[in-house]
This record gives C-alpha cells, sequence and structure tokens, in this order.
C-alpha cells in the first residue's frame, strides 16, 4: 500500500515538473519571439531616416510626409507590447505609403541608386518582420493553449503565467490586405 502511495506521490510530482517546464518553455519561447520583433522592428525604423534624407534631397517641399514617417518612427520605436507595436506599425506603413507616393513624383529619385538600395532593404526588412511576427503568434499560441487547457490552466493560474496577446492589424489594415495597392518604382 505504501509503494502504491509513493508511486502516486512520484506520478503527481513528475506531472506538475513536466507542466512547469511546458509553461517555462513556452514563455521563453513568447519573449525569444516578441525580441525577434523587437529587432526587426529597430532594424526597419534605422532604415527610415536613411530613405527620409535620400527622399527630402528631391522634395524639400514635402514637410507633412517626413514629418508622418518621423512621428511613426517613434511610435514603433516606444511600443512596450504586441498591441501597441501593431497600432505603431500600422501607422508607419501608411506613413511609408506617403514617402514612396512622393517618390513616384521623381522619376530621378526613383533611379537614385541609393533610394533603390534602400528600398530593397525595406522589402527585406519588411518580410523578417512578417516572419518574426508570425513565430511571435504561434509561440503565443501555444503558450495560451498550455495556460487555458486542463490541468495545466490550474497550475499556470497559480504559477503566475499568463496569456499572451497576438500580435493583430487592425480593422483598417485588414482591408487594405484584402485590396492591396500597387506601387511601381
Amino acid at each position: 500500500m505504501l509503494t502504491i502511495i509513493l508511486i502516486i506521490v512520484a506520478v503527481v510530482i513528475i506531472g506538475l515538473i513536466a507542466m512547469y517546464n511546458g509553461l517555462v518553455r513556452a514563455n521563453v519561447r513568447v519573449n525569444e519571439a516578441w525580441s525577434d520583433i523587437t529587432v526587426q522592428l529597430k532594424r526597419r525604423a534605422d532604415l527610415v531616416p536613411n530613405l527620409v534624407e535620400t527622399v527630402k534631397g528631391y522634395a524639400t517641399h514635402e514637410k507633412e510626409a517626413f514629418e508622418s514617417v518621423t512621428k511613426a518612427r517613434a511610435s514603433m520605436l516606444g511600443a512596450q507590447t504586441p498591441h501597441e507595436a501593431a497600432k505603431a506599425d500600422n501607422m508607419f506603413q501608411s506613413a511609408m505609403k506617403s514617402i514612396f507616393a512622393v517618390a513616384e513624383a521623381y522619376p530621378d529619385l526613383k533611379a537614385n541608386e541609393n533610394f533603390k538600395h534602400l528600398q530593397e532593404e525595406l522589402v527585406d526588412t519588411e518580410d523578417k518582420v512578417q516572419a518574426a511576427r508570425r513565430f511571435y503568434n504561434g509561440s503565443a499560441r501555444d503558450l495560451n493553449i498550455k495556460a487555458q487547457t486542463f490541468p495545466t490552466n490550474i497550475f499556470a493560474g497559480t504559477m503566475g503565467f499568463k496569456e499572451r496577446e497576438f500580435f493583430e492589424v487592425d480593422e483598417t489594415e485588414s482591408a487594405n490586405i484584402a485590396n492591396p495597392t500597387t506601387v511601381k518604382f
């Protein structure tokens, strides 16, 4: 009888350890994914001043477009949560569209090698941002599933593991995704 009780206690302890370790792994994965997003957003934000300066040289009277990009960049760098980052990213995307619209009006700018290089870097960085978002959302999903399923949900709540919000686009951006604009350079 004592052996059976010891086996049951050992199984329960092993189960609790496995649940805890699974939650820790999922939590670390989400933190890593969030870090990837912030690195890529910072990389993109670091490209913006070079792009703005290149465009400014050709279009000095387009002050409003430059100010909106600068404001969007500051918001993006100051974002602390996925919701704030998504909101800032949407504002940034809109501001970048205005910069590229300005560039459309200046054929010499479109032919400028520096501008072309910066544009290629932004496209590459945008691909990396999208990949980081997918990784983050997948990691957040995995943690949220663990935190919501029985019996891990009881253990997660008592140990302080919280569900994570997803990095989602807003309704305006969803409409843009459904009907993308065409930009040709």
